[in-house]
């Protein structure tokens, strides 16, 4: 049976599988891509914005299939999928845009010579990418490589391989050369084998803890540059002074937005007492107008998990949370479908014995901590072995910042959830892994920073 298969959620229904490729394929991948890599070489990252651009242009003119693609094998609810699609053209048109000038050489004070830097392309860049986001977690590291001079080749996730291909082709139709992205089905062995290869030279991974460690340990023991990015259990601080409204506004998305199957997903929401039974009451709220039904229905609200094993792990975890002494505050009423649907709900009492204090919940479930004041609140934050994401919601934004400071994280939202644009990075620290993608940071992942300098002939 192929590994790579697409099922809906919604009816567990098979309809597409995908077998993995030939040895022969592989290494005919890699030679056009590494081929490719040497052709760019000899070109200006100009040469290649306007094709991004054509990209971008041709995921906005496919976004109807693209996003229904999404939510067929994911669950996803098909207008957060075209959202998803318009996220992914506009960081396309980013870098497009913008991406040339980022990598003009730079200057280095030197009382040696005159010095600069050049920004070079390295090679060809292995792409491991997660179901959560099909299109957007590929784009962010395709789009920023392409105008470098990298090209991808891409391992998507195993229950998204419609997406993938279907990414794949609409790059290609827009004029992208031949080698640009290529999308392959590989095993975890011929992973290994790809990684390996003297022609790759770099990984970017996206995906768990475990799968992460996997990765990166191959791509180490080959001297290959990697970025990881692991998930996390996000804090989401709620001050005293947090706006009713900006508050509400917030929470009403925080663990629903992509069924809560996002890696900076508000998963501990951390609140002063004082503000602590009105985010309770706000995040029931929140939960309890869900409507549980067809992703593909534009009414629904409340969509099934991405499958029913991820359902089943979940189920498992809030369980143990609760033999541990969690309490639950909320639970959505039961679904009748066969469907991968989780009904929302809401823990309190999880102590620091309890396995849910460190772990990462993906899905639809809130776990609210009670906290004396910001000071037990940021400490509460940092005790953590994740550290992706965070938001502060406070009406004193100078002092949201100040707090956003102490937090171990590599990123914090003020008055607001998940956020992401091409000239945001994107990445984390501790276990959420390294890195960043996106911006001019994730630009430069995989460059070659070299450097030139005249020496005085005098």
């Amino acid at each position: 049976m192929a590994k790579y298969q697409s099922v809906n959620p919604y009816t567990n229904e098979t309809f597409a599988s995908y077998d993995n490729p030939t040895a022969s394929q592989i290494e005919d991948a890699i030679n056009l891509a590494d081929a490719l890599y040497h052709k760019w070489r000899h070109e200006t990252p100009e040469s290649r914005a306007e094709i991004l651009h054509q990209v971008a242009d041709g995921f906005r003119q496919n976004e109807e299939e693209m996003a229904k693609i999404m939510t067929l094998e994911m669950g996803k609810m098909i207008n957060e999928s075209k959202g998803e699609v318009e996220l992914c053209a506009s960081i396309c048109d980013y870098y497009a845009d913008h991406g040339p000038q980022m990598l003009k050489p730079q200057p280095i004070e030197s009382n040696l010579g005159n010095a600069y830097y050049l920004k070079q392309a390295t090679g060809v860049i292995m792409a491991c990418e997660p179901w959560n986001f099909p299109l957007y977690q590929v784009i962010r590291v395709f789009a920023p490589n392409f105008i470098v001079g990298n090209p991808i080749l891409l391992k998507h996730a195993h229950n998204v391989p419609g997406s993938a291909a279907l990414t794949a082709k609409i790059i290609k139709q827009a004029g992208a050369p031949e080698g640009s992205l290529i999308n392959l089905y590989p095993s975890y062995d011929q992973l290994d084998q790809i990684i390996a290869d003297p022609r790759i030279q770099g990984v970017a991974l996206t995906g768990s803890e475990r799968g992460g460690a996997s990765v990166a340990e191959n791509a180490g023991k080959n001297l290959k540059k990697s970025t990881m990015e692991l998930g996390g259990n996000d804090a989401f601080i709620v001050l005293d002074d947090a706006d009713p409204l900006v508050l509400k506004k917030a929470l009403s998305s925080a663990r629903t937005y992509n069924d809560g199957q996002v890696c900076t997903s508000s998963k501990r929401i951390i609140v002063v007492k004082s503000r602590y039974d009105e985010v309770l009451h706000e995040l029931k709220n929140a939960f309890s107008v869900l409507k549980a039904g067809d992703p593909l229905d534009t009414s629904t609200t409340l969509p099934p998990m991405n499958s029913t094993r991820s359902r089943d792990k979940l189920s498992k975890q809030v369980d143990e949370a609760i033999d541990a002494g969690a309490k639950v505050f909320y639970e959505y009423p039961e679904i009748n479908s066969d469907g991968a649907f989780f009904r929302p709900i809401i823990l309190t009492d999880v102590d620091k014995n309890n396995p849910a204090y460190d772990q990462e919940f993906f899905g639809p479930v809130a776990i609210v901590y009670e906290v004396e004041d910001e000071d037990e609140a940021i400490a509460l934050a940092n005790d953590s072995s994740y550290g992706l994401g965070s938001s502060v919601i406070s009406a004193d934004v100078k002092h949201a910042q100040e707090v956003a400071a102490q937090i171990e994280t590599g990123m914090t939202v003020i008055n607001g959830t998940w956020i992401s644009s091409g000239e945001l990075p994107f990445g984390g620290i501790k276990k959420s892994g390294y890195g960043r993608e996106l911006s001019d940071l994730g630009m430069m992942a995989f460059v070659n920073e070299h450097l030139v300098i005249d020496m005085p002939t005098e």
